[in-house]
């Protein structure tokens, strides 16, 4: 149901659906990666946090961790992951195929800088099986969110 919910997200917009099945698994960065064949880099990972009376999502780089240090900075608070069953029931969407559209309820959505600067990246779609391809700033506009500085400086 979770593709599904991307795919409803794009055709209420009157977008054209970007959505599409992977030949192989996407359900880690590394793979999705190999199955697009790209670098990591372009893979948007979208992540699930707690704060303190909300849960929030921050998308960013596909090689890049997020730094305590900036999320703390950030938000005033350490940086703790949602509960994977909280993530499919709450959020809409299961580890692994979690992406800020198509979501089960509203939630705040922040987009790292570490991706402003690429033509497009690849989110999961809904599901470890699916992906679809959009620029970072597009992502941006559609999801309302804000652009943030919480990942670790690329190597």
């Amino acid at each position: 149901m979770s593709v599904e919910n991307v795919v409803k997200y794009f055709n209420d917009r009157n977008i054209e659906n970007p959505v599409f099945k992977l030949q192989a698994s996407g359900a880690t960065v590394d793979e999705a990666a190999e199955t697009l064949q790209i670098e990591p880099k372009y893979i948007a990972k979208t992540l699930a946090f707690k704060l303190k009376d909300e849960d929030i999502l921050i998308v960013v780089r596909g090689d890049l961790k997020v730094s305590n240090r900036k999320f703390k900075d950030l938000f005033r608070i350490k940086a703790k992951m949602v509960d994977h069953d909280k993530v499919l029931n709450e959020i809409g969407h299961p580890v692994g195929g979690l992406c800020p559209f198509g979501l089960k309820n509203e939630i705040k959505i922040y987009v790292d800088i570490s991706i402003k600067d690429f033509d497009y990246v690849y989110p999961a779609a809904g599901s470890r099986d699916y992906a679809l391809k959009i620029s970072p700033d597009e992502m941006y506009n559609l999801t309302n969110a804000q652009w943030v500085d919480v990942c670790k400086d690329p190597e």
